[in-house]
């Protein structure tokens, strides 16, 4: 799939596939492309270029389809602050021609998996953030949706929130096979999903398990902070032939065992490394070696002293 907002090009050519029953995580810095492409699955955009299917329903002709399987949370806060939660269920509800005893079933059902049962009766606008984001979720699960598309679902909440939102996705995948598909810019969000897809600049960079992908990088992640990033980069790759990266002022390589590096450095160098870390492969670094630079730095690739693989 490709689109376009005038001149700019935010999706481009993208394949992409999300098997059935996965938790699957659209990741990507802002600008990534990942809100367009949230914006074409649950059809809130047109297709312009290429083709899709939804659930066997095809994108481009078939959206009214789509819409009665899917349930979506957008970032943006979609609840009635001046209604209860019950009463933006009972809506919700109608929407998709729920009532009587069936609608007032699914409501008392998705309130108790959310945990919200006890503040139905409260108006919206006393609810905290992560309260107002799990009524967010009863919406989308409210009419039984065989995908859920979420957007951003942990925006503006706490770290203890955003486990509780993970915990409740992997409870409904787990008891009612939904299949979930998410955009986030959290890396360590992404870190829990089944599957990953990593959008830069509308353009699919990379697609695996969280630990496919962190094997691809070539080994420990190295960091070292010196004065002339630059010139100790330069002279890293002259004597061991080990690419490097120069990123944020600091020296950065990629080698296997990367503990056993520490001492070979600093005495390589005397007086010129100031600090030294080094860290198991993380989807940072994955970001950092498919596209030369920090994940969320819109900044030009990083100055490397060799071609980077491809």
């Amino acid at each position: 799939m490709s689109h376009r907002y005038g001149d700019r090009l935010a999706l481009d050519g993208v394949p992409l596939s999300v098997a059935e029953g996965e938790i699957f995580a659209l990741v990507g810095p802002n600008g990534g492309g990942k809100s367009t492409l949230f914006r074409l699955l649950s059809t809130l955009a047109p297709l312009q270029s290429g083709n899709a299917s939804v659930l066997g329903f095809d994108l481009r002709g078939e959206a009214m389809a789509i819409r009665r399987h899917i349930g979506v949370a957008f970032q943006a806060a979609s609840l009635d602050r001046k209604l209860t939660v019950r009463e933006n269920l009972r809506h919700q509800g109608r929407l998709y021609g729920l009532s009587g005893r069936m609608l007032a079933g699914r409501v008392d059902e998705v309130l108790a998996r959310l945990g919200v049962v006890d503040r139905a009766g409260d108006l919206v606008e006393t609810l905290s953030g992560g309260l107002k984001r799990r009524v967010e979720l009863a919406k989308a699960l409210l009419h039984r949706p065989r995908l859920l598309l979420l957007d951003e679902p942990s925006t503006a909440l706490d770290p203890a929130a955003r486990a509780d939102v993970w915990r409740y996705l992997t409870e409904v995948r787990r008891d009612e096979g939904v299949t979930v598909a998410l955009t986030t810019h959290l890396l360590d969000e992404a870190d829990k999903a089944d599957r990953i897809a990593i959008l830069d600049r509308g353009r699919l960079v990379a697609l695996d398990t969280p630990d496919s992908l962190k094997a691809t990088v070539g080994g420990d992640s190295i960091t070292i902070e010196t004065t002339d990033a630059s010139r100790l980069a330069a002279d890293i790759t002259e004597r061991f032939s080990l690419p490097t990266q120069v990123l944020d002022g600091n020296v950065r390589l990629e080698q296997a065992d990367g503990h056993q590096w520490i001492a070979r450095l600093v005495e390589a160098f005397p007086g010129r490394v100031s600090a030294i870390r080094v860290g198991k492969p993380t989807l940072e670094d994955v970001f950092i070696d498919r596209c030369g630079r920090r994940f969320g730095d819109d900044e030009a690739p990083a100055v490397q002293t060799e071609a980077r693989r491809k």
